[in-house]
């Protein structure tokens, strides 16, 4: 048994081989040398690549350590959605979605209903689409689930609506997108399919749209496969080969980013104007017992959402902020935040921070944060810029705090 470390590092890497790299650089072929039968395993652009190959096994191997998982990567995190849903539901059938995940689950919902599957939706919190479950009956072919959901960090019990969903004979697909397969192991927790955005944390450099689906059953994967391949939504091999790279350092960034995303989500607990915090590894968030008996090792994610008064202090604040880029996704090197409520699909007040912990110093990021928020409870407190940057005007050194 090796620890996620040194599975990481090693996930995927082909037997060694002189005068070879240990990774291989990625392969550009649109066809192959295809002499007699097409059997393989490579034949056509479309249908596999040995750069897709490598990272395919890398991640089942951090999915789901020891099985015989199989894993299909995909152009994007909405394309690996989109292969679950539209390649097991039918007309006739029944799912069950969250009323809470990513913003474009709506559009696939709407998507879903005019091909004539029935869909209800339920919050992530305290387990709520088991309501729509028992409503569906057995009716009922897939339920997915997304937790931590995104932006709104609940969390469900996977296990329990695993075992809910497959006494009604439907299948259970997982978002491990915000968790990763670092966090959080849902196939062993019952589900069917684990998804992923591999844009996000799990490789983590913000360089790459990627997504994939993980399975155990060699028939869901084949149908996945199938999909993928009929709507042609595959990775390019330079993004293949980037997020393998990626994948060796994905321990040494969860570990951080999970730590100091709970020292900022503590730091915040008495702001008096901030309402709403929430980080699944609070004690006292709502989701932290259900999070603390699924989630590993206390990796709890890097994201911590919360509310400023409106979408002028939440403007402020983000326009204070010195260590902090202002632009949307989550799970980088570089920490972001974003006043979610400006794209729209989000049920979220207006002045909804999503911040998005990355691994710079935690003191230096959170004194950045910190002073962000003093700067935007008084805009008229600091009108220089150096100054609201932590710069002292007289010397042009930064300072190492509020204080200096």
């Amino acid at each position: 048994m090796t620890g996620d470390g040194t599975r990481t590092v090693r996930a995927g890497l082909p037997e060694a081989e002189a005068y070879e790299p240990t990774l291989p650089g990625p392969v550009f072929a649109a066809h192959y040398h295809l002499p007699g039968d097409p059997v393989g395993p490579y034949t056509y652009g479309r249908d596999a690549n040995p750069t897709w190959s490598l990272l395919e096994r890398a991640i089942s191997e951090l999915e789901s350590p020891g099985t015989d998982a199989e894993t299909v990567v995909f152009s994007s995190g909405m394309g690996a959605i989109s292969a679950v849903l539209l390649s097991q539901l039918r007309q006739g059938d029944a799912a069950v979605l969250p009323s809470d995940g990513y913003q474009l689950l709506p559009a696939l919902i709407e998507r879903l209903t005019g091909y004539g599957v029935t869909v209800r939706t339920a919050p992530t919190g305290e387990d709520a689409q088991l309501t729509a479950l028992e409503t569906l009956g057995d009716r009922t072919k897939l339920l997915w689930l997304e937790t931590p959901s995104n932006p709104g960090l609940d969390v469900c019990d996977i296990r329990r609506l695993a075992e809910a969903a497959h006494a009604r004979g439907a299948l259970v697909a997982v978002d491990n997108t915000l968790a990763t397969p670092l966090g959080q192991r849902p196939l062993e927790l019952g589900a069917d399919f684990a998804v992923g955005s591999g844009t996000k944390a799990l490789t983590g450099h913000g360089d790459v749209l990627l997504g994939y689906v993980t399975c155990r059953d060699p028939r869901l994967t084949a149908e996945v496969r199938a999909w993928r391949k009929t709507v042609g939504a595959i990775p390019g091999p330079m993004e293949a080969w980037l997020a393998h790279r990626s994948l060796a350092t994905l321990q040494l960034r969860v570990d951080r980013q999970a730590a100091t995303a709970l020292a900022l989500a503590e730091a915040l607990r008495d702001r008096p104007e901030i309402t709403g915090l929430r980080h699944p590894g609070l004690p006292t968030d709502p989701s932290h017992q259900v999070a603390a008996g699924q989630m590993r090792g206390g990796r709890f994610g890097c994201v911590v959402s919360f509310t400023l008064p409106d979408k002028e202090h939440a403007e402020r604040f983000l326009t204070a902020l010195r260590l902090v880029d202002d632009a949307t996704s989550f799970g980088g090197v570089r920490s972001t935040a974003e006043r979610r409520g400006r794209w729209g699909g989000d049920a979220v007040p207006e002045g909804f921070i999503r911040f998005s912990v990355g691994v710079e110093d935690a003191d230096d990021l959170l004194a950045d944060v910190l002073r962000a928020l003093d700067t935007a409870s008084d805009p008229d407190a600091v009108s220089d810029p150096g100054l609201a940057a932590g710069t002292d005007p007289a010397s042009g050194t930064a300072s190492t705090g509020a204080d200096g």
